[in-house]
């Protein structure tokens, strides 16, 4: 279980994270929604190292991980999606999931868990040797997805996983992940898109401003006035006697 308390972070004279509490029990899709400037990517970058906080912890099964360099994180089975697919374009896509396997020694298991990928994501296969800079941007994401598959995570973070993709590939990345939860891997999910990130999840957060607005089940909070009006696009109905003529 990754277990976050009183978190905090600056950014400058920016007080990114504000004492965040927050829990991602094991064999769960947990996601986190909020307005761009919320503190999401924060929260994910603060957890794998890429950011210091200037106060609080973060416990992986017992374990306090702050301080800790990013490698070790990853090497206990912490790893990150990142927003943007930060795939390398003059690599082929072969090489680039090869990386993602990088600190792993166990061979018969990454044999095992490429073809898992290329199974998850039939048009790698195609585009095996082909250069990463040339795929599409849903390709592009799909082997970000995989990559990081390839470290075996027990915690599979996803950074904005759908953003700028076409909606059948959208589609497709949340089949995914579902997926990859269902074979035992805990997920904690951003996503731009909250209804379809709310729909999976089996626990949610909202975040504003760097702190903790709300949370419940998925479900409950796709069913919440507020999160309905502020993230999924719905709006009152103005009723058509009060319209000017």
């Amino acid at each position: 279980m990754l277990r976050i308390k009183k978190l905090s972070v600056f950014y400058g004279g920016i007080h990114a994270l504000r004492g965040i509490d927050l829990e991602v029990a094991d064999g769960k899709i947990i996601t986190l929604i909020g307005a761009n400037g919320a503190g999401k990517s924060t929260m994910l970058n603060s957890i794998v190292g890429l950011v210091k906080p200037s106060d609080g912890d973060i416990e992986w099964n017992s374990e306090n991980i702050v301080g800790y360099g990013t490698k070790d994180i990853v090497s206990r089975g912490l790893v990150l999606v990142p927003e943007g697919r930060r795939v390398f374009p003059n690599l082929s896509v072969d090489e680039n999931l090869r990386l993602g396997a990088y600190f792993r020694k166990d061979k018969a298991g990454v044999k095992a868990d490429r073809e898992r990928c290329l199974t998850l994501f039939p048009r790698l296969k195609e585009r095996l040797h082909q250069n990463t800079g040339t795929l599409s941007g849903g390709e592009q994401q799909m082997l970000a997805v995989a990559r990081g598959l390839m470290s075996n995570p027990k915690l599979l973070m996803l950074d904005e996983p759908s953003l700028g993709l076409a909606p059948i590939v959208s589609k497709m990345i949340f089949d995914v992940i579902r997926d990859i939860n269902r074979n035992g891997a805990t997920v904690l999910l951003i996503e731009q898109n909250a209804r379809a990130a709310l729909e999976i999840a089996d626990y949610a957060y909202v975040l504003e401003t760097g702190v903790v607005a709300m949370q419940g089940k998925g479900h409950t909070l796709l069913k919440d006035d507020n999160v309905r009006k502020a993230y999924l696009g719905e709006r009152d109905e103005i009723p058509m006697d009060t319209l000017p003529n």
